[in-house]
Parts: C-alpha cells; structure tokens; sequence
C-alpha cells in the first residue's frame, strides 16, 4: 500500500513524542505553551482516522469487484443454435409426414390390415382379388424400404450441421465469462443430444415400419398359397385356375 510510510511515520513521531511527555512544558518566547502529550493525542487519532479510511478503501473495493463479477455471471450467451435446431428437426418430422399407404395412423392400419391383410381367406374371394390384395402388400413393403431410406438420407444430411453446432457451442461454454453463459451453453448441447435422439427414434420407427410390413406381406403370402392350394385339391382334376401374374418377389 502507498500509505504505510506514512502512517509508520505518524506512529513513530507519536512514540517521539511520548518520549518527551515527562519534560516540564516548554513556554515559547510568545507565551503559547506546547503540551506534548495533546500532541500525540492527536497523532493516534489522526492514525487512527487513517486506519478507517483505508479499510472503507478495501471494502469499497472489495464490492466494486463483487459487483463486476455479479454482472459477469449474468451476461447471456451471445449465441443461439435454436433456431438450427428447430430447422433439423422440422425436416426429419416432414419426412415422417410423407411416408404414404399404410402410415403412422393406428385407425389407418387397422383398415389396411382388414383388407389386405385377412387372418383368414373367405372362401367367396375370388382369385383376383387375392392377386389385388397380394399387388398391395407388396407395395406397402416398397414404399416402406424407399421411405427408410428417405429418412435415413435427412438424418445423414443433418450430421454436418450437427457437429458444427456441437464444436460452437463447446467453443461457448469453454470460453463463457460467466455462470449464465455456461448454463445456456450447457443448456443448447442438451438441446442438441435431444436433437440426435429425435433422428434416431425417427430412423428407428421407419425401420420397424417397413420390417412390421415386410413380415405381414411374407406371411400373408404363405397363407395364400395355403388358400390357393386347398381350392384347387377341393375342387378335383376340373379346376382350372385363372392366370396370376404376381407383383412381388
């Protein structure tokens, strides 16, 4: 501190002058007496003025940088990957909305299934519409393996933008001034994770879509040719089946 020599300079003029407490009181050629020990009364009270002063110095500093880091935690996050978040995700969402047929709509498969999915063939079918029911099955299960692969090209689109808002936000959060700063960029890298789940559960539920469509369409087939076997050992030697062209593998 700058003020130590003088205050060391104020106490040792107050032990000088202690010193001198015992002589008999000088009288000046004026007639003004000087009292020494009035005198260093006032050095230990100006000493100990001096001393306040400097801890409301210290104190004073003391809030001043109390307040400045206060302000420090709460700066906000000059930077937001929201709104690139919000567009990734919207697309893989879209792409969900186009799968086509038998989609993502509980009452809508229920009435593809009653169609063209039976558990039992009625006997009044005709062959045609059993080769009808087949040609359906076998483009849901095309439509399905083409919309994985339409959701499975969003998600791989989206990966470049995704690691570049990663390595932001982590650029952020190591060089963030503050408690708020680091919590928003905590916060969006969260965000983003969530984003990441978001295209995996999406890639997931078109994967188990057309896997779901490509077992019923396998099974459905073998119970056809099971139907289609028993009419023609049910009606004899005479049975002459009409031609059936199949649209599936």
């Amino acid at each position: 501190m700058t003020h130590r020599p003088l205050r060391r300079l104020l106490l040792a003029g107050v032990v000088v002058l202690s010193l001198g407490v015992a002589a008999p009181p000088a009288m000046a050629v004026t007639g003004i007496v000087y009292d020494p020990t009035n005198f260093a009364q006032n050095l230990l009270q100006a000493a100990h003025a001096f001393e306040q002063i400097q801890n409301q110095i210290r104190s004073l500093q003391n809030e001043a940088t109390m307040l400045l880091n206060e302000a420090k935690n709460l700066q906000t996050l000059p930077f937001s990957a929201l709104q690139a978040l919000q567009q990734d995700m919207s697309q893989i969402t879209g792409l969900l909305g186009q799968a086509s047929r038998v989609a993502y709509d509980v009452q809508a498969i229920k009435r593809e299934f009653q169609q063209n999915y039976p558990t039992a063939f009625s006997a009044s079918a005709t062959d045609q519409s059993l080769t009808v029911s087949a040609q359906a099955r076998w483009l849901n299960s095309i439509e399905a393996f083409q919309h994985v692969l339409d959701v499975q090209a969003g998600v791989v689109g989206t990966l470049a933008s995704t690691q570049g808002q990663a390595g932001d936000l982590v650029g952020e959060s190591q060089g963030a001034v503050g408690a708020l700063q680091a919590t928003q960029a905590g916060n969006q890298l969260l965000a983003l994770q969530s984003k990441q789940l978001a295209d995996l559960t999406a890639l997931l539920a078109a994967q188990g879509r057309a896997e779901a469509l490509e077992q019923a369409r396998q099974a459905e087939s073998a119970a056809e040719a099971k139907e289609r076997m028993r009419r023609f050992l049910g009606t004899g030697q005479g049975y002459q089946p009409q031609p059936v062209k199949m649209f599936y593998p």
